[in-house]
């Protein structure tokens, strides 16, 4: 990886003539349903932003934010683009975001609690603050989250861009997360945690990148955080349920074209044991082609392998930033975990989006045309729709998913080559073996107020007496119980149903009062699964998104 840090260091220092840099918006599902949302709406007018590979620059979000507000004909919307123009100001001239100071130096905007602005450098400073309390019908005690940090990012010479966030976090969790805690010996989207009093964890969550535009077209990007590969609620490809990990990305947008390229380095295996010792790392490379069909329609390919060379070794072949991994990976005789696909998102009407992904891990036509349950068909597959303003109501949003997983997709010999980073899965957050229906209901009646209600109904296989049966991605595909008559579902067939029910009111600019409801009712062929679930909680939050255990 030395080598590849001295790539980069060389263009930054010959990237003389570079663009304007802009940075990302934190990645939050609940802003980023208003991004999509006016995406469908008005995104043929800012064909720039291909939103399959999140997430998105400020610049290309402020573009979108001033068409809604030139076309937005109800109270929402207009409160809805300018809350998109507001929080990404420096990149717009028709923000509305005057405020009347605190002590001269203190929310000088609206959106900001101390920001500076000059010809060759920006800087916005916010607290984070997420305190949230529950009750669940699992455990003894009040749940608990405790989150204060800091968020800060900015511009250098209008060539770099940076962002940092740090939080320092004790929680005590609902029954079933802890379950999922004490299965893989991590924090659902976090890396090392200590015990905290009773039953209770304590981490801290750190994320930050520098960014660099190398040319107006090219941009160079170096941190450590997560990323979002597609346009549905879950990602099959790529998701932000593993947590943040060392990465150094490529992205060049050109014509109809957005071509990423990220390099990652992961840790394959995380014990509690180790703590005094490195932990092994294995490293990921992924390119995806984004092209733009016609304004309303994106078709992407993408490719991507797992591998390790030892002890922290970088194949620098897989450097090459345009050839097939595929046939690196043949012509060295190596045995790495490759991974090919496609998706596509399709707006219609500035009403309707119809997307989907299809992702395959081994594909042999003979055996899937055989039908025969061979173990290696490992395909995932998903289809889903957005349908905003429906049925002629403002405001009122549905969406309908369905995602496909075989047995043992992810999987592959040990945890150097998984799909797994930090114990914890890269795509589906059930890992595979499953199959999956999603319905959102998101409704604002008013500008201030956002209503949503899921439903995630689940089909999946769990193992039992250590045997394999394929939905668990931390397990070798060489323990499997069957080379044949493999199916989805197989193992503890397990019928499970996820209900969420959240009203979120915006006290200010990013700062939320939430009420939730969750209902998580799990019934197996074994009673000795079932785990059913009634968690009741009420959060304040501050510039940081809700906390998800949907699984």
């Amino acid at each position: 990886m030395r080598r590849v840090l001295c790539a980069l260091s060389l263009l930054l220092a010959t990237g003389l003539t570079a663009q304007a840099q802009d940075v990302y918006v934190p990645y939050n599902p609940e802003v980023y349903h208003l991004i999509d949302r006016y995406q469908i709406k008005y995104g043929d007018r800012v064909p720039q932003l291909q939103t399959a590979v999140r997430p998105y620059g400020r610049a290309d979000v402020a573009d979108l934010a001033e068409v809604s507000v030139r076309n937005a004909r109800s109270r929402v919307d207009q409160f809805n683009a300018q809350y998109l123009l507001n929080d990404n100001w420096n990149y717009t001239n028709e923000e509305n975001n005057d405020s009347q100071p605190i002590l001269r130096y203190f929310y000088r905007n609206k959106t900001d609690l101390y920001h500076f602005e000059s010809e060759n450098f920006t800087l916005r400073v916010n607290p984070v603050l997420h305190l949230e309390v529950g009750l669940d019908n699992q455990t003894d005690g009040i749940r608990y989250t405790n989150t204060r940090g800091v968020q800060l990012e900015g511009s250098i010479d209008e060539r770099f861009g940076y962002y940092a966030f740090v939080g320092e976090n004790q929680a005590r969790f609902p029954g079933y997360v802890n379950d999922r805690i004490l299965r893989d010996n991590v924090v659902p989207h976090e890396v090392f945690w200590k015990d905290f009093k009773k039953d209770g964890y304590d981490f801290i969550t750190a994320r930050g990148y520098l960014n660099y535009a190398l040319s107006e077209h090219v941009e160079i990007q170096l941190g450590h955080d997560r990323h979002v590969i597609g346009d549905g609620y879950r990602s099959l490809i790529y998701s932000d349920y593993a947590p943040p990990a060392f990465f150094l990305k490529l992205n060049t947008r050109v014509w109809k074209l957005h071509y990423m390229n990220l390099f990652q380095e992961l840790i394959s295996e995380y014990r509690r044991d180790a703590r005094d010792g490195l932990l092994p790392k294995k490293y990921m490379a992924l390119h995806r082609l984004g092209v733009n069909v016609t304004d309303n329609l994106n078709i992407g390919v993408f490719e991507q392998v797992i591998f390790a060379r030892g002890e922290g070794k970088f194949e620098l072949q897989y450097l090459n930033p345009i050839i097939f991994y595929r046939s690196i990976e043949q012509a060295l005789g190596s045995e790495d975990n490759a991974m090919l696909g496609a998706d596509f998102k399709w707006n219609i009407a500035n009403r309707v989006q119809l997307y989907g992904q299809l992702m395959l891990d081994e594909f042999l036509l003979k055996e899937v045309k055989a039908g025969n349950g061979w173990w290696a068909n490992k395909q995932a597959g998903q289809l889903g729709a957005k349908y905003i303003d429906a049925f002629g109501l403002g405001n009122f949003d549905l969406q309908g998913e369905v995602n496909i997983i075989r047995p043992y997709t992810y999987q592959h010999k040990d945890q150097f080559t998984n799909y797994q980073h930090y114990n914890q899965p890269l795509a589906h957050p059930m890992g595979a073996n499953l199959y999956e229906l999603i319905g959102i209901v998101r409704y604002q009646p008013i500008p201030r107020l956002h209503l949503t209600a899921k439903a995630i109904a689940t089909r999946y296989g769990q193992d039992t007496d250590s045997l394999n049966y394929g939905g668990n991605v931390l397990l070798p595909y060489t323990s499997r119980v069957s080379g044949y008559g493999n199916e989805i579902g197989q193992g503890v067939t397990t019928n499970q149903l996820f209900l969420d029910l959240t009203a979120s009111f915006q006290l200010r600019h990013n700062m939320f009062l939430d009420l939730k409801q969750v209902v998580r009712r799990a019934d197996a062929e074994l009673n000795t699964f079932d785990n059913n679930t009634y968690f009741t909680s009420f959060a304040f939050r501050w510039n940081i998104p809700q906390r998800l255990h949907e699984f």
